[in-house]
């Protein structure tokens, strides 16, 4: 069977969708459930709904779009990603894999196939974690990694909880509705930009990734003694700030430690208080990525983090709150959707590597209730997360084409 991607309809849909956004181009910021946000789902939905696609959603506001096959009864086969942005993001990020997963329907259908499976694209909730602190959030419900309990804990910085926000958007029903049962779907591929420079650097049009590295954050909270920056003498200062410098190269040095290019350590997020020039520094909030493709590494260098601020905390007389917010499981793909991924480079003449993702996605969850792959189409300089991030589109169709191709076979499978 021909597939032929319509390259510049999805460049004028990814442009569009871009153009959604709380800030000016080329900033695209769309924190979830935020008016830009929601404008974003809006413009989705429509696209779905032309294509002939059944619309669904959850309490959570996780949207499946389904191409109903012949066979409906058999579990679906599932694509996706996300369009929530962090602020301050570009154009690309989760976007590729929404808007080109609905043109990889697309595209089968205009070759006359018809899916014996069910085809499902998902738009997930909040795969970033900018406004309850959590990545995945979608994906971690519906795969059953997160309580219902959640509704009412999760809080954004304005002390909204999760169900008031959900509600406020026009997601309702419980929590407890949104978990999926393992076999709900037969396989889930998800097509996403590299966000790394190794698909340029290598020359190749197509990742494979065999397996997705295992994040894990930590929130420290440090409390100090503040005061006048003239009246307080440097014996007797308590610098909440002083502290959490110690704390972010202890971060830098337990992650080089491990001597393996496979672990890496972030301090993203220090906020001092009160934050003014002529006032010593009485508390700070810090939050702590971690990450590794071995989860035991990654949990040690968890644990050094956490010594290291107990012995700084001790010696600065600082008092210390450390909570470790979620610390996940490395991902395996799928052996079988890998083969197809390969089958398919070849079969297309495109040049694919095999290759790790570094930063995680909503295919991490999945992946425990479904066999999952994900395709990388690759990131110019392995920029990401910023306004210049950019793929080509003629990357983008290479990348809809194969994710077309392996749709076809998974949905033709018994």
């Amino acid at each position: 069977m021909r597939l032929s991607v319509d390259g510049a309809r999805l460049t004028r849909e990814l442009s569009q969708l871009a153009t959604i956004s709380a800030e000016p181009p080329p900033v695209v910021t769309r924190v979830v459930f935020s008016e830009a946000d929601m404008h974003a789902r809006r413009y989705l939905w429509q696209l779905c709904e032309d294509a002939g696609l059944e619309l669904r959603h959850d309490p959570v506001g996780n949207t499946f779009a389904r191409w109903r096959g012949t066979q409906p009864e058999l579990p679906p086969v599932a694509t996706g990603s996300h369009i929530d942005a962090i602020p301050n993001a570009g154009s690309y990020d989760g976007t590729v894999g929404v808007v080109g997963g609905l043109e990889a329907i697309r595209t089968l259908a205009r070759a006359g196939y018809q899916p014996r499976r069910s085809i499902e694209l998902i738009l997930f909730t909040a795969e970033e974690p900018t406004r309850f602190g959590i990545g995945c959030l979608g994906s971690r419900l519906i795969a059953g990694s997160l309580p219902a309990s959640v509704d009412e804990t999760l809080l954004d910085a304005d002390g909204q909880t999760l169900r008031q926000a959900r509600s406020q958007a026009g997601f309702t029903g419980t929590l407890a509705d949104v978990a999926l049962k393992p076999g709900h779907f037969s396989a889930f591929v998800e097509l996403h930009i590299e966000q790394g420079p190794l698909l340029e650097q290598h020359g190749n049009e197509i990742g494979i990734v065999t397996a997705i590295a295992a994040p894990a954050t930590l929130r420290i909270a440090l409390t100090g003694e503040g005061g006048h920056a003239g009246a307080v003498l440097m014996p007797q200062r308590r610098d909440a700030f002083l502290a959490a410098a110690e704390v972010g190269l202890a971060v830098e040095r337990s992650a080089l430690s491990t001597e393996s290019v496979d672990t890496v350590a972030t301090t993203g997020l220090c906020q001092v208080f009160p934050g003014a020039v002529n006032s010593v520094p009485s508390s700070v909030k810090m939050e702590i990525d971690v990450r590794d493709i071995d989860g035991e590494r990654r949990d040690a260098v968890l644990k050094s983090i956490q010594t290291a601020t107990s012995e700084i905390c001790a010696r600065r007389k600082i008092h210390a709150k450390i909570d470790l917010l979620n610390a996940d499981p490395p991902a395996q793909s799928s052996p079988a959707i890998v083969e197809l991924l390969a089958t398919g480079c070849v079969a297309y003449g495109l040049r694919g590597e095999k290759m790790i993702s570094r930063a995680y996605h909503d295919s991490l969850f999945m992946s425990r209730i479904t066999p999952t792959a994900m395709i990388f189409v690759p990131s110019r300089a392995g920029v990401s997360h910023r306004p210049d991030e950019y793929t080509s589109a003629e990357s983008i169709s290479n990348g809809v084409l194969l994710l077309a191709a392996t749709l076809e076979q998974l949905a033709a499978s018994a």
